[in-house]
């Protein structure tokens, strides 16, 4: 079973990119551009790991993160902020929600697979 990442960013460009930069590193891919269809995404399926926007229409990637976080089956699926808005404090704000992980953006395509790997690495196995 390959590995599933689920990308939740309201930016197409952003989503498109990060998509084919782990795809091409064989990673199952599934994207949402808001936190209510990455609700349904992952009602349907398990994951590895959500690489969640902070900022997104209607209920942002933290609010949502904190949700994954309090419930059961979905407590163990690590989260990794990604955001452009890179401020000073952002990464506490990213990991006192749940967070694993901080992945500024926009990503550094060469790095990118290897940071994943790192956070993978690090998370428990899905149940």
């Amino acid at each position: 079973m390959s590995t599933r990442i689920l990308i939740v960013d309201d930016n197409p460009s952003n989503l498109k990119l990060a998509r084919y930069v782990l795809e091409m590193a064989k990673y199952d891919i599934e994207v949402a551009e808001d936190a209510e269809k990455a609700i349904l995404i992952i009602d349907k399926m398990p994951f590895d790991l959500i690489l969640m926007d902070i900022q997104l229409p209607g209920m942002d990637g933290l609010t949502l993160t904190r949700k994954l976080k309090s419930e059961k089956r979905t407590t163990n699926i690590p989260v990794v902020a990604m955001t452009a808005y890179a401020m000073k404090g952002d990464d506490k704000k990213a990991y006192d929600a749940g967070c694993a992980g901080y992945i500024p953006k926009p990503i550094d395509t060469r790095k990118f697979p290897e940071q994943i790997e790192s956070f993978l690495h690090a998370a428990p196995a899905i149940s």
